[in-house]
């Protein structure tokens, strides 16, 4: 058990025992469709629960219609919804995990539009939010009655469905956060007012839901909003001692943070900014309210890490969704004592919350298998012997060299350098990205296990490839940085970021960043050398630093970019330097300014595909293929995505 003895030790939630402390909690996947489970969720699911998850919590279902507060949820308004509750229900239950489904409305909290319209939204008062910039309708009497029994008649339908329970989500500033702060509920009827009338939807609620059901019923909250104008985190325990002494609930799902606003949102993914656990202290208040076992959410990537927390008792069992995206062997694995072999989660958000909020299929930068789960089903050997040489060890070549390994392929990869990891290694750099590197530690394990037979500092030509005469070939060359095409009339230092992060220096004195990739690199680039006691500023063609990634992380990014003192210039391009001065255009106006004296230029964003390779490859008429940035820059997980994608279809072709 590696010393998981808390871990993987059961736990009673009311009438179920979940056989250990490792919790999926309810998030959203996007592979349900017109409201209903599919196949692709199904799957997605059990291969959490095979992996050895002691509890899966479903994503969010409306109770009610005005609940849809995006086109892609589950919905349990009616029994269409049973058939695939109970076929989601059998499949995990088949490997012995538990599962409850998350029963939800919105209220304000809407976050797309109707077929391009903006919807009609209700809450308890029409109090705008800042985030959405929503403005809702307030919600008639009637109204409550009829959302009050849809969360009990959703209940209903996940019982008859089979699943263990259910969970009502009261956290993150939804409805029943709206009704309970007097910010959001401004109302002069029963529901809105006193402390008591302000509580009402909620208690009535988990009384309906109580009665519906003879399964698990659990509350999730969150303590401290992150927000001002948040539900006070003093009323919040206090709801969860009232809902606990009246028996309405067996257990407490802990979080926190608010959909309202940007702040707020970014806990409910908090990026690789957060340290894990860093909830544990609010969750340990909630010991002073009841005896009721607590899950606890906050980036939580690792056994060892949810170990701990059991052990000072900030939580009776541990939410590690993430973790679980990204590796779900993860509880097997940690059982088996194989910690080396666990693919941990590093917080970039990319394709997890972030394809949500792009309305894509959930999915994992280090592991796209995940949410594809019916495209690559459970590796099977190949059955005739066959030899592949893979050309360049970042993240794309390491993938196909895993895969194809593991089907059995012997393998070998040839990296030009003297490690591996090609630009993730220099985004490990960055500051705030060091995590990011375990990208590469990640996949090297990935494919060491898989018996990859590795050759560092190995430069080969084609010629050399074509001598080997491999069955097949993989080029994983990647992409260069290089220096835009701009008038230059002087002797100003143009550079790239990898020089930066190669350890190069520029003069002392302020430096212009000009980025065209609105991505991480170029405020990286930026904080790294205003740490380095530049005058640094950031001109980027984006509307917005770093506009090109998942919210909650480009919020941290803007964050740190303010607080460093790094000056920001958005919708800017560079077209030209002199000695010191470099020249600027607005990308709208093309109004022209001029920025100096200055030291330097770094140039980020610029990259190109390393192609010769296989260019020369596939004129000699050799077996290959080329995979990532060698085909056009992009990112990780495009990279690793090509890379799993032709080392499968190479060994399906030989079944």
């Amino acid at each position: 058990m590696a010393g998981f003895t808390l871990l993987f030790s059961p736990l009673q939630l009311g009438s179920v025992t979940i056989p250990n402390r490792i919790v999926s909690s309810g998030h959203d996947t996007v592979l349900a469709h017109d409201g209903l489970i599919t196949p692709e969720l199904t799957a997605y699911h059990e291969a959490r629960a095979r992996g050895g998850a002691g509890l899966i919590v479903v994503q969010v279902a409306g109770v009610h219609e005005s609940a849809r507060y995006t086109s892609h949820m589950l919905m349990a308004t009616d029994d269409s919804c049973i058939a695939g509750y109970r076929s989601l229900a059998e499949a995990v239950h088949a490997h012995g995990t538990k599962v409850l489904g998350q029963l939800f409305h919105p209220g304000r909290e809407v976050l797309d539009l109707d077929e391009g319209t903006r919807r009609v939204c209700v809450a308890p008062s029409s109090v705008p939010n800042e985030r959405g910039r929503v403005t809702p309708r307030a919600l008639t009497l009637p109204e409550i009655k009829e959302i009050v029994d849809g969360y009990a008649e959703a209940a209903k339908r996940l019982s008859v469905a089979g699943l263990d329970g259910v969970e009502v989500v009261a956290s993150h500033g939804y409805l029943p956060s709206q009704f309970l702060n007097p910010v959001t509920n401004v109302r002069d009827d029963e529901y809105g007012g006193s402390v008591e009338n302000r509580r009402r939807f909620l208690l009535e609620v988990l009384r309906a839901v109580r009665a519906a059901t003879s399964g698990v019923v659990g509350l999730r909250v969150s303590l401290d909003e992150r927000d001002e104008q948040g539900l006070d985190v003093n009323e919040a325990l206090a709801v969860i001692g009232l809902c606990s002494d009246e028996g309405l609930i067996d257990y407490v799902s802990v979080t926190t943070g608010t959909s309202a606003t940007l702040t707020g949102s970014d806990h409910i993914a908090p990026d690789m900014a957060f340290e894990a656990g860093y909830v544990a202290q609010e969750s340990r208040r909630v010991r002073s309210v009841t005896s009721l076992p607590v899950l606890l959410a906050g980036r939580f990537n690792q056994p060892q890490e949810a170990e701990r927390f059991l052990a000072d008792r900030s939580a009776d069992a541990i939410a590690m969704t993430r973790a679980l995206i990204c590796d779900p062997e993860m509880p097997r694995r940690a059982l088996a004592g194989e910690l080396d072999d666990i693919r941990a989660c590093v917080g970039c958000n990319q394709a997890c919350i972030g394809h949500f909020q792009m309305g894509v299929a959930i999915s994992c930068i280090q592991h796209p298998e995940t949410g594809r789960e019916l495209l690559f089903p459970r590796i099977r050997r190949v059955s005739t012997a066959r030899r592949a040489v893979v050309l360049g060890g970042g993240p794309a070549g390491l993938k196909a060299a895993a895969v194809l390994a593991a089907h059995g392929v012997h393998v070998d990869l040839f990296e030009a350098k003297a490690r591996l990891g090609g630009q993730v290694h220099l985004a490990g750099l960055l500051p705030g990205r060091e995590e990011f590197a375990g990208v590469t530690t990640n996949l090297a394990r990935e494919a060491e296990r898989h018996g990859v037979i590795v050759h560092l500092g190995r430069s080969l030509s084609g010629d050399d490839v074509a001598a080997m005469h491999a069955d097949f070939v993989v080029i994983a060359t990647g992409s260069t940085a290089y220096l835009p095409s701009v008038e230059v009339g002087g002797s100003l230092a143009l550079v790239t970021p990898d020089k930066v992060l190669g350890g190069g220096r520029l003069p002392a004195g302020h430096v212009l960043v000009a980025d065209v990739g609105a991505d991480w690199v170029g405020g990286g680039v930026a904080r790294l050398l205003r740490s380095r006691g530049h005058r640094v500023t950031l001109a980027t063609t984006g509307l917005v630093a770093g506009e090109t990634l998942q919210q909650y992380v480009r919020d941290q990014h803007l964050r740190d970019l303010y607080s460093s003192g790094v000056e920001v210039l958005s919708l800017t391009r560079l077209y030209g330097v002199d000695d010191d001065t470099a020249y600027l255009e607005h990308v709208l106006t093309n109004e022209r300014t001029l920025l100096g004296p200055l030291s330097g230029v770094v140039c980020s964003g610029w990259r190109r595909a390393t192609a010769a390779l296989l260019d020369e490859l596939s004129a000699l008429e050799v077996p290959v293929v080329g995979i990532g940035d060698c085909l056009a820059p992009r990112s990780v997980e495009e990279a690793v995505l090509d890379g799993l994608r032709v080392a499968t279809t190479y060994c399906e072709s030989l079944s």
